[in-house]
């Protein structure tokens, strides 16, 4: 043991952990005290290391110093390394971590309280196999989750016959395999709950479109916060209890307020099957006749950007992608000179993970208050002549408003087609990420600026410097 430490002052030192992390996660609910709010939170989660190190249980360091070695290096090479646009599989990928860590250390619980005695606790025995199963489903969802996203695997839902009712059936049977672990204290048990746990997992986020991947990231990491609290039961470590109850709460939180942003219910999320139908052909008028859009150059768009006296940004993946925010600074800048007053429109679910379009905005020094949520900006938009959409298709979808038989209708969009004008930047017409078409496209105010995101917004600001 490296310094003797009280359990009192060790149990002190995670309470003050806690308040570090509870005024961390308060202040990175806005972007003017984001940087502040993860500082103060590293701070509290670096009191909780160090007080578990002093922890009097603890007479061996040299497997914790590799880890920590590992981790660190790890860490700091996917914090420097991984781009911005790749950032939702990173936390997709980092959440996962945490449930298998969660899980793992629940298995070797499992095996350490001497299996079969019947001496472990019933509280104990109850978070060891509550731990054991999300946390393994936290892990291989989560896993899958990284593969859409980094499009390793298809991003449109993967689906078979009677898939739910596999998944309820596999469900029950875990249940089950759970009960007969804790009453039999069996070894054989915890495996088979682990790795029917894993296929579950899999199971669960296959079906699930890529368009619904801010709501799906949001419950595993909620998840992966349960599994950790399970955890701080069993080990009985007080800052794992706090730390992973605040993530399982901020996490389920999450989940409702994109729920709630899609105008979805959770289990139209998880079992709806969302942009399944993705083959989506020529877009087409009711009576069959292939619709007509409206193509632009560069420098006509330009000359409407800069005669303008309001002007709408809606940054989506498409920006992200091509890394054009930096372009896009650059370009309102210049309108901004001519005197055009330039507003950024922000959807709940834009991009890839909650708070996307905010964290790349930000990246390219964009002035917050500039940034508008949906409820202020949408009543904006009549009054705008020009909204420049970057890469955003569903949740500027029209048909979400006026086409029930349409899978996004009753999801709260942007409503930049009341603009006088809609300049969209794409590479072509294909559909989005949820495989529907955008009725937006087709609309007579529209005109489409074909290519890649970035350079085109580098066409714009030359012909905006010339106009």
């Amino acid at each position: 043991m490296i310094l003797a430490v009280s359990q009192t002052t060790i149990n002190l030192a995670y309470l003050a952990a806690g308040v570090c992390l509870i005024v961390g996660i308060k202040r990175l609910s806005s972007p003017s005290t984001a940087r502040s709010g993860n500082v103060v939170a590293a701070v509290g989660m670096v009191i909780a290391v160090v007080f578990t190190l002093l922890s009097p249980e603890i007479d061996s360091y040299w497997l914790i110093v590799a880890g920590v070695a590992v981790g660190t290096v790890v860490g700091v090479a996917s914090a420097r390394m991984v781009k911005m646009t790749a950032m939702p599989q990173m936390v997709a990928l980092f959440n996962g971590v945490g449930g298998g860590a969660a899980a793992l250390i629940a298995a070797a619980e499992f095996h350490r309280l001497s299996p079969g005695s019947g001496h472990v606790l019933p509280e104990h025995m109850g978070a060891m196999l509550f731990s054991a199963l999300i946390g393994s489903i936290s892990f291989s969802g989560s896993m899958v989750a990284f593969g859409k996203l980094q499009e390793l695997l298809p991003g449109r839902p993967l689906v078979f016959a009677g898939q739910q009712v596999v998944n309820g059936a596999l469900f029950a049977a875990l249940l089950g395999v759970g009960v007969l672990a804790g009453a039999t204290e069996a070894g054989v048990w915890m495996v088979v709950l682990l790795a029917g746990a894993l296929l579950f997992g899999v199971l669960l986020v296959l079906p699930i479109g890529g368009a619904d991947m801010p709501v799906v990231i949001s419950l595993l990491n909620a998840f992966t916060g349960l599994a950790a609290a399970s955890t701080g039961f069993v080990l009985e470590n007080t800052a794992l209890i706090i730390g992973g109850t605040l993530v399982g709460a901020s996490g389920t939180l999450l989940t409702i307020l994109m729920g709630r942003a899609m105008n979805r219910s959770l289990a139209n999320v998880l079992f709806g099957a969302f942009g399944a139908p993705a083959a989506v052909g020529a877009a087409a008028t009711a009576d069959g006749e292939a619709k007509s859009y409206r193509e632009i150059s560069a420098e006509d768009a330009a000359v409407m950007l800069a005669y303008a006296d309001r002007v709408v940004v809606v940054p989506g993946y498409g920006l992200a992608v091509a890394q054009a925010q930096h372009g896009v600074r650059e370009l309102a800048d210049f309108l901004e000179r001519r005197g055009v007053d330039v507003k950024y429109a922000i959807h709940p679910v834009a991009g890839r993970m909650p708070g996307h379009m905010n964290v790349l905005l930000a990246e390219a020094n964009v002035p917050y208050p500039q940034l508008y949520d949906m409820e202020d900006v949408n009543p904006e938009f009549p009054r705008t002549d020009v909204a420049l959409v970057i890469g955003a298709n569903d949740v500027t979808n029209p048909a979400a408003r006026e086409d029930p038989e349409s899978p996004l209708y009753g999801m709260p969009i942007l409503n930049v087609d009341a603009s006088a004008n809609v300049v969209v930047l794409k590479r072509s017409m294909s559909p989005g990420f949820a495989g529907i078409d955008n009725d937006l496209f087709y609309r007579p105010n529209t005109a489409m600026l074909f290519g890649d995101a970035k350079d085109s917004v580098d066409r714009l600001v030359a012909a905006v410097k010339a106009a």
